[in-house]
């Protein structure tokens, strides 16, 4: 396969177990399926996001923060934080995801210089008939306990085939071999303060 590649197998057990005991964070925070239609069909825990940047798409914004929900989460954060550094590279955003019975995530393809640097994994946490994916043509069934490299560069879709909800630790990784093109440009306003202040200095 070109778009998926297994990485390893993985005891899940701790992580769900931390998932099942957060309940209430499913609906702590519900823009990404509220604002994006192909998402509507999940619910997400944000862990590490973009920080916020009203000049800049997200799909353009290079840099990422822990969210207020990471610090329930030490697990799932510390095994994202050890695949990344063993991958030679640093976590960018991470999510908890999942899939409600029969749904699906609809076509689409992530796109922007973040994506562009950066490599996509999938860790299964729960998936009752396996976990089915699309990617550039390609079909993938991934199992509970299974850490994929999963190209979203692709045009991609995710289906739930089962009768209960489909869960994920999705996460990014930035190879530290970019780690100088992770960078933001200067934020508007700061543009603009420089150079009243370059301004001022002249006169």
């Amino acid at each position: 396969m070109e778009f998926f590649k297994p990485l390893q197998k993985v005891d899940v057990a701790p992580f769900l177990k931390e998932v099942e005991e957060n309940e209430d964070a499913w609906l702590f925070n519900t823009s990404r399926q509220d604002k994006n239609k192909i998402q509507r069909e999940t619910q997400t825990i944000a862990l590490r996001n973009a920080v916020p940047r009203d000049d800049l798409h997200i799909n353009e914004n290079q840099e990422s923060e822990w969210k207020e929900l990471a610090p329930r989460f030490p697990l799932a954060c510390k095994f994202m934080e050890n695949v990344a550094t063993q991958m030679n590279g640093t976590l960018s955003r991470a999510v908890i995801v999942r899939l409600q019975p029969k749904g699906n995530v609809y076509l689409h393809i992530d796109d922007g210089a973040y994506y562009l640097i950066r490599h996509r994994l999938h860790l299964v946490l729960k998936s009752e008939k396996g976990s089915l994916m699309m990617s550039g043509g390609e079909k993938c069934l991934m199992r509970e306990g299974e850490l994929w490299f999963f190209d979203n560069r692709q045009h991609h879709q995710a289906i739930n085939n089962s009768d209960d909800w489909r869960i994920h630790f999705i996460f990014d990784v930035l190879p530290n071999k970019y780690q100088e093109l992770a960078k933001n440009p200067i934020e508007l306003n700061e543009v603009s303060r420089r150079l009243a202040t370059k301004k001022e200095t002249k006169e």
